[in-house]
């Protein structure tokens, strides 16, 4: 059970990984990862994985994190 979750969380950081310039892509994306990584680590941690993913996310100028073009954008 663990190890599909892990893979699960694995798997959409993976799709979620291309953090585009605009803040919106930035947020939901870090928002995604965080919840991820908060679901695999024992799943009490997704809330506020997803809040501190989020706000990494709109803290964080493109220029510092520019992985290309989101993939729903494309």
């Amino acid at each position: 059970m663990k190890t599909t979750i892990i893979l699960t969380a694995a798997a959409a950081s993976l799709a979620l990984a291309g953090c585009g310039t605009q803040m919106g892509d930035r947020i939901a994306s870090g928002a995604a990862i965080g919840g991820g990584v908060g679901l695999a680590a024992g799943g009490v941690g997704v809330v506020p994985g997803a809040i501190i993913g989020g706000a990494v996310g709109a803290l964080t100028p493109p220029e510092n994190v520019n992985l290309g073009e989101p993939v729903w954008d494309e």
